[in-house]
Parts: structure tokens; C-alpha cells; sequence
């Protein structure tokens, strides 16, 4: 059984989360800063955020490489791209250089709190689900003098018939967490990844923008003027979800509202939750819901009992 969910937060209930803050200012309960990094063949979108360990959160700066040196536009119209800012580069080449210049950028500088604490992005995801640029996201995550705080990241669409992150059957090394998991390493790339379930993640984040401002868990942006985040709150809104039932679950599963929507800097806002979750911030309840509980077998039991532990 499919239902559409009426209840999803309109734009201007998104428009109404400004927090007041300059744009790039660090708040003070900030112990979390993290990145997402969406890979078009044109340009690079990508979000930094800023979160507390109860997973309050603040969208501190969000843009593209190149800059578009525009308020609105769409990918389909962007005349400033990639390739344009290395002439006579490849695809990939034209990619690499521009995370480069990215990360240099973000990851290269220093945040500052409104306490004065300077901070540095601690986790950066970035989207290697492009058949076309994966390898070349995971030769760039390797080779970064930033590769300490990058990770290559896969979304999942797991829906209702899937088998969910919780089920899967985890294996040595691997790091498992709330709906996402970083396999351990094999294989030719010889990196670490993480993979995630979007459309909890999806959920999740339009959770959090609901929370009113003050409560534990409200996720804002920056600024006083809704209009300055027109584009990005057109993305936030570009998906819509439907409660779908199968296999004795029922899970959203999202979907664009129209084919050809921009909906780049909303997965980008979902990465760097899943990175924030990654460095450990967490929701009480949320956590103890996605973590399985491990069962311990009866001659487990009496073993413990006859050692006195």
C-alpha cells in the first residue's frame, strides 16, 4: 500500500528556519563540522554544516564549483563548469582538478566559532555513485593531502521490498551505524567508503527541520533573509515521500516531484548528516531504533556464570 505524505514541510515552513547567524559562522554547541560533495558532470554542489552531539544542526555555507556568481539558476543553464576551468581537460581530469580546488577551499581553511574556537571540517563525504567519475572520486579521496577526513559515499534507495540496513549481515571490519555502514576494505580501490540508506536519511534530515527552533534536534540555515536561500530551499522541497508497506515494514521511499528538478544541495544536506552520525552525533531514540540488538546464546550464558563474570 502506497500513501503520499501530506504532512511534508512546505517552503516557507523551510524559509522560516533562518537562525540569524552570518553566513560561515560557527556556532558555539558546534562539536561536529561536516561536508557533502554531489559530482554532476558540470559542476560540483556541495554543503558544510555545522552539529551538535544531539544532532541540532546548522547549514553554515553551501555553493558549487565553480561559482556560479549567481542566486538562481539551474544545472541544465550553468555556463560556468568544470571543464570550462581547465580547458582541454577530460571529464574526469576536469573533476579532479575541480575537487581540488574545492577542498582547498573548505577543507584547507580554519572555522570560526562564535566563541572563538577555530575548527576544521572533521568529515567529508563525497558522492562516488556516478559510474562515470567513481574511480576518479576514489583516486582523489586517496590521494588528497585531505584524504584523513574524505570518504567516497554511495546513497542507497533501500525501499520497502529491500533488505534494510539493519538485516544485513555484517562482516569483519566492517563499521556499522544508523542506517549506514563503512565495509571494510577490498578489492582493487583499497579505500573505505561508506554506504547509506537515502530514504531514511531523506526523512531523517526533513525531521529535523520540523524540530521549532530551540528544541534539541532543530536543524536552521544561516542568515535573516529567506530569499537568500530561494535555490537551496527549492531543493530541500524537490522530492516528496510516500509511506510504502512490504515485507512487514512500511518506510518512506522519495521521489522528485517532477523530472529535471535540482535536488543536488538536499542530497548534500542528507551527506552530511549521515557524516555527522559517522563522528558520532546521534538521536537517543533514533539510535537505540536502528541499532539491532545482539542476542546472546544460553551457553554463552553459563560459560560467563562458571568464569564469574
Amino acid at each position: 500500500e502506497d500513501r503520499a505524505d501530506e504532512d511534508l514541510l512546505s517552503a516557507d515552513a523551510i524559509a522560516a528556519k533562518t537562525n540569524g547567524l552570518r553566513r560561515g559562522a560557527v556556532p558555539v554547541g558546534c562539536s561536529h563540522l561536516t561536508m557533502f560533495v554531489d559530482v554532476q558532470a558540470k559542476v560540483l554542489y556541495w554543503l558544510v554544516s555545522g552539529w551538535q552531539d544531539d544532532f541540532t544542526g546548522y547549514v553554515i555555507d553551501y555553493g558549487t564549483e565553480p561559482d556560479q556568481k549567481s542566486r538562481y539558476f539551474v544545472l541544465r543553464d550553468v555556463r560556468r563548469t568544470l571543464s570550462a576551468a581547465v580547458p582541454g581537460a577530460g571529464l574526469e581530469a576536469a573533476v579532479y582538478a575541480g575537487l581540488e580546488r574545492l577542498c582547498k577551499r573548505t577543507l584547507g581553511k580554519e572555522w570560526k566559532r562564535d566563541d572563538g574556537a577555530m575548527m576544521r571540517i572533521d568529515r567529508c563525504l563525497i558522492d562516488a555513485n556516478w559510474g562515470t567519475c567513481t574511480d576518479v572520486i576514489y583516486q582523489f579521496c586517496r590521494q588528497s593531502q585531505y584524504a584523513a577526513v574524505l570518504l567516497p559515499a554511495h546513497g542507497r534507495y533501500v525501499g520497502a521490498s529491500s533488505l534494510p540496513f539493519a538485516e544485513y549481515r555484517r562482516n569483519p571490519g566492517d563499521r556499522l551505524g544508523m542506517n549506514w555502514r563503512i565495509p571494510a576494505m577490498h578489492g582493487a580501490r583499497a579505500i573505505r567508503h561508506v554506504v547509506y540508506d537515502t530514504n531514511w536519511w531523506k526523512s531523517f534530515v526533513h525531521a529535523r527541520l520540523a524540530v521549532p527552533m530551540g528544541d534539541p534536534g532543530c536543524l536552521s540555515m544561516f542568515g535573516s533573509n529567506p530569499e537568500e536561500h530561494r535555490l537551496l530551499i527549492d531543493h530541500l522541497t524537490s522530492e516528496y515521500r510516500v509511506r510504502t508497506e512490504g515485507r512487514g515494514r512500511a518506510v518512506d521511499e522519495w521521489q522528485l516531484r517532477a523530472k529535471g528538478l535540482d535536488n543536488h544541495w538536499f542530497d548534500c544536506l542528507v551527506g552530511c548528516a549521515v557524516a555527522a552520525s559517522i563522528q558520532g552525533a546521534g538521536l537517543f531514540v533514533t539510535e537505540r531504533c536502528a541499532r539491532p540488538v545482539k542476542r546472546i546464546r544460553l551457553s554463552d550464558w553459563r560459560r560467563r556464570a562458571k568464569e564469574g563474570r
